[in-house]
């Protein structure tokens, strides 16, 4: 008789006498498994441990690889692999198929621990993997080296949601092969199972497609915006890349080892700018795109609808079909703005002849065609939730990214829904409010916030819920230009989406993966990943306290762990006093900072040596925004500039900053550093003009206004002839004394873009 894999596996693991612990007292496992039982002894694991697989098992031996080169890369052990029938009493890790067992999910297994051996038990390959996964871990409580003895666990595990994913997108800025499989690696050290590739959009085309290779051959390589794009003589400078289908096939492979399938993105019928750059013949007719690839936003450039364009992108489907084996081939569908559609003769007479109401109806017809491909090629369709729009196709799914509406009406129409609802799973936002993080979106969305998402949320019947494949955190990178910049912004949010979409909400608690985190970021920094520690770290904010002392304020945007703090001296900031309460410090003092949990370093110290300059003087990440209606964190785009470039906190459009409560009552000199932009957004999605001041001066002039950015103008710093000089540009004015406190609006007065200013930090001294 054949037996229900859970209830076999609980049953044997209260048959093997094993007692369940408290979350805070079992191994730090991330994301945590369904059910642990922890029992008495240790494994040691060592260099003389053999790991035993089935023999002529092609797949298993795949898995042990897997483990032996993980093991060694992060540990620092030397295993052997065999499959040969182990000597009996042999302790071994062994991986076992187990046919008499009904497996619930491709991806349960069973992982055992005692003073004999480890073994695993799955009925799929997926599941043999997974459990080496947590074999792995359990071997990586610390970045020691050498052996390591395993607590003895009996581990019944199988994940929530079928989907786990994380998109990355190649095309904003390209990242090299080597750079995508270590991001896999990091996905698969925390059981997530689906990459997204975003390969298509209209700053470029990254996919060799052997059809029309002018796709790759005039956008795969574009010049950068603004003085990031010339050289110091003014020449050119490109910038990017595209992947041969031989360098896709590879990271697919590499990614299926790893239990990962690949999903490619190839956009209909919009974000096209870079297919018909190359080909004008696929666009509207008289809409051939005039404007570089370097530009941000929403272009209005849509693929036009006739049988041609079809063939064109059945094409370049068939040949994506032949490169990824995936089910779901994703399509876009977000995004597409009908201005050239509205205002096209040909494709208004194709809606007439179709019976077609409006443009919306349009667009479904054309994602349906498309689709069809999909269908007769054994392929599923996925796209993002403005496939609703218009009418869906049958047997389309829905990715849920503006909200989680796209998933409710999805599910509600029957139809399977990924929930990838921005902002909380888009990871090009902001974790932290500190001035070290990473270039990108402005809201701040913190690793709390990312644990903290439903994603089965009550919006969606309970009776419709089975149509919820999982979820996927996304990182677009129109401002993350390196690879460092890409791992900061997903990790280690992306350990908190993979938590909460494998382990069921009874089993897991923002409190015990916080306790389990310290282990995790260890991990990874053993596989060369480097997570974001800006969110870790306490923000210094200082008052006046008298002539020559200040006090100091540190606050966090992530409430985890103590800081403590050292003035100097040499003892070790782990033994230093934990900070409580502002501290009152003389000018002159060196101050350090760092975060722990449980004893373990969150972040890295922070040094600030307490200045009359530091005092004074604010960032833009430290200043309110005047509007928030498009806030970006914006890296300056010199290359002149020596040391780090600027990143500065504004609105795009309204770039206007406040400094609450100024004492102004003494006047005081100001000191500002300000860098100009290029203005390359395509506001297709907001008519409205970019709000500045009414230059006075040709070049125009930095403001600061009085109590409102309507109220009196105190002072007027002209910009002059810096504009296009690169890099941070400084101004100085003295401001005369006003009674009291008020708040300061710091505004520029120029004329509409290309050409943006922005302000790096601003220094009020007082006279």
């Amino acid at each position: 008789m054949m037996l229900n894999l859970r209830k076999a596996l609980i049953l044997s693991t209260c048959l093997l006498g094993f007692a369940a612990l408290p979350v805070w007292a079992a191994p730090a496992l991330t994301p945590i498994p369904a059910q642990m039982t922890v029992g008495e002894g240790t494994f040691a694991l060592s260099d003389t441990t053999q790991i035993y697989m089935p023999a002529g098992d092609a797949e298993l031996m795949g898995v042990a690889v897997w483990l032996r080169d993980m093991l060694k890369e992060t540990r620092g052990l030397t295993l052997e692999i065999s499959d040969a029938a182990p000597a009996e009493g042999e302790k071994a890790i062994r991986l076992n198929r187990i046919q008499t067992l009904v497996a619930e999910d491709d991806e349960a297994y069973h992982l055992g621990v005692s003073k004999e051996g480890v073994t695993i038990d799955a009925v799929n390959r997926a599941g043999i993997f997974y459990g080496a996964v947590t074999l792995w871990q359990l071997a990586t409580p610390d970045a020691a080296k050498g052996t390591v003895d395993l607590p003895a666990v009996s581990i019944f595990d199988t994940p929530r949601f079928k989907w786990r994913g994380l998109m990355i997108d190649s095309v904003r800025h390209f990242q090299t092969p080597e750079e995508i499989k270590r991001l896999i690696d990091g996905m698969a050290s925390q059981k997530l199972n689906v990459m997204q590739w975003h390969l298509t959009d209209d700053q470029g085309w990254r996919l060799e497609i052997k059809a029309y290779p002018g796709l790759t051959a005039k956008t795969a390589f574009r010049q950068e915006a603004g003085a990031a794009g010339v050289d110091g003589k003014g020449k050119p400078l490109m910038y990017g890349g595209f992947y041969t289908q031989d360098q896709a096939r590879d990271i697919v492979a590499y990614a299926a080892a790893r239990n990962i399938t690949v999903v490619p993105e190839i956009d209909v019928p919009g974000h096209a700018t870079a297919a018909i750059t190359a080909y004008p013949e696929l666009g509207t007719e008289g809409t051939v795109p005039k404007q570089g690839l370097s530009d941000w936003g929403v272009y209005p450039n849509l693929y036009n609808v006739k049988d041609s364009t079809f063939t064109f992108i059945d094409t370049v489907l068939d040949e994506v079909m032949d490169i990824f084996p995936s089910r779901y081939i994703h399509v876009g569908g977000d995004e597409a703005i009908k201005p050239q559609w509205e205002a096209s003769p040909e494709i208004q007479a194709k809606m007439k002849e179709l019976g077609l109401k409006n443009e919306m109806e349009l667009q479904s017809w054309f994602i349906g065609r498309v689709g069809q491909h999909l269908t007769e090629k054994g392929r599923r369709l996925i796209g993002w939730d403005e496939i609703l729009e218009g009418g869906i196709a049958p047997d389309a799914t829905v990715m849920s990214w503006r909200g989680i509406d796209g998933a409710v009406a999805a599910a509600k129409l029957g139809h399977d829904t990924v929930l990838s609802p921005a902002p909380v799973l888009y990871l090009n936002h902001r974790q932290s409010g500190s001035p070290d993080e990473p270039p990108g979106r402005g809201q701040i969305i913190t690793l709390k916030d990312a644990y903290s998402f439903n994603p089965a949320p009550d919006e969606i019947a309970p009776e419709a819920r089975k149509h919820i494949l999982g979820l996927q955190g996304n990182i677009w990178t129109e401002h993350a230009r390196t690879d460092e910049r890409i791992e900061r912004q997903v990790f280690p949010r992306m350990v908190a989406f993979a938590e909460i979409g494998w382990s069921a909400p009874e089993v897991r608690s923002w409190s015990g993966f916080t306790e389990r985190l310290p282990a995790d970021l260890s991990r990874l920094t053993a596989l060369g990943i480097r997570y974001d520690q800006a969110p870790f770290d306490a923000q210094l904010s200082l008052a006046p306290a008298g002539a020559a002392k200040v006090v100091a304020t540190l606050s966090k945007d992530l409430e985890l762990g103590e800081v403590r703090y050292a003035t100097g001296g040499p003892a070790p900031i782990v033994t230093s006093p934990v900070y409580s309460e502002p501290l009152t410090l003389p000018l002159g003092t060196q101050l350090t900072t760092q975060t722990f949990l449980n004893g373990q370093p969150l972040g890295q110290p922070k040094g600030y040596l307490l200045t009359r300059p530091l005092l004074e003087t604010r960032v833009s990440q430290q200043l309110e925004t005047c509007a928030g209606k498009l806030v970006l964190n914006l890296e300056d785009d010199s290359t002149d500039y020596k040391g780090d470039r600027a990143v500065i906190l504004m609105d795009i459009l309204n770039p206007c900053w406040i400094w609450r409560k100024a004492d102004t009552s003494k006047g005081f000199d100001v000191t500002v550093h300000v860098a100009d932009f290029p203005f390359n957004f395509q506001l297709g999605n907001h008519p409205d003009p970019v709000k500045v001041d009414a230059p006075v001066t040709p070049e125009g002039e930095f403001n600061i206004h009085l109590d409102t950015c309507e109220g009196p103008l105190v002072a007027a710093l002209p910009l002059g002839k810096m504009i296009r000089r690169g890099g941070l540009n400084e101004l100085r004015a003295e401001v005369p004394a006003t009674a009291g406190a008020h708040d300061l609006c710091l505004t520029f007065a120029q004329k509409a873009p290309p050409v943006q200013w922005a302000l790096k930090d601003i220094r009020l001294s007082p006279k």
